[in-house]
């Protein structure tokens, strides 16, 4: 009986790995046009696909500025980002995130929101395999496509419509960087006429911008 249960589950693991690998496979030339966050929204739904030849430069900039300044270095996971939250939860302190943009993505695309170690687990196997089997550009492009921008709004094409009345094309610094202030919260945060924090975490973000472009930090997404 035990050996039963264990080929079992070892067919059960089997067939979701060529699973996942298949469907990461295809979605690394597909568009993702829908995630389960989108479907979970209670709101109706606003996304726009575009190419990451359709976005500004700007928004890979400030999205890498706020969220990820060393995508282009790690292979998924910022060790040293990890480390630093785990020891400051540890010491009492503010429980601050580690994620980066292709945990993120892999979080976005494929599960669910909300925490928990058992979606964290998930989180990580698929964060691996995007990593291997996707080109950072891809990661950037589809993290740009399905990250929440507002309420029931997803992808920053939508988001640059719904704030700014025109194309994520055609991205000014400012108009990326309050856009990139608003994906830690979009159901609370506004990228119009921000205040308070949102306001200066997104001049925050504008002034990295620079640093961005003058340390190369978004080179692999262009190289």
């Amino acid at each position: 009986m035990a050996l039963r249960i264990l080929t079992i589950i070892a067919k059960a693991i089997l067939i979701f790995v060529l699973f996942s690998v298949v469907l990461v496979l295809i979605l690394r030339f597909v568009p993702v046009t829908y995630t389960a966050t989108m479907l979970m929204d209670e709101r109706s739904v606003t996304r726009d696909w575009e190419p990451l030849s359709r976005i500004d430069r700007n928004m890979v900039s400030a999205v890498i500025a706020a969220e990820d300044g060393k995508f282009c270095e790690h292979d998924g996971f910022d060790m040293e980002a990890i480390e630093e939250a785990l020891e400051e939860r540890a010491a009492g302190g503010r429980q601050r995130g580690a994620s980066t943009i292709s945990q993120q993505t892999a979080k976005n695309v494929f599960l669910w929101q909300g925490g928990g170690w058992f979606r964290k687990g998930f989180e990580a196997y698929f964060t691996f395999l995007i990593e291997k089997l996707w080109t950072k550009r891809r990661i950037m492009e589809v993290y740009l496509n399905v990250a929440e921008t507002g309420l029931g709004t997803y992808g920053v094409e939508s988001g640059a419509q719904r704030y700014f009345g025109h194309s994520a094309a055609r991205l000014s610094a400012d108009e990326a960087s309050r856009i990139a202030a608003v994906l830690p919260s979009p159901k609370t945060r506004e990228a119009v006429n921000p205040t308070g924090f949102t306001r200066r975490y997104g001049n925050t973000i504008e002034a990295r911008i620079g640093v961005v472009r003058r340390d190369a930090l978004d080179a692999c997404v262009y190289e």
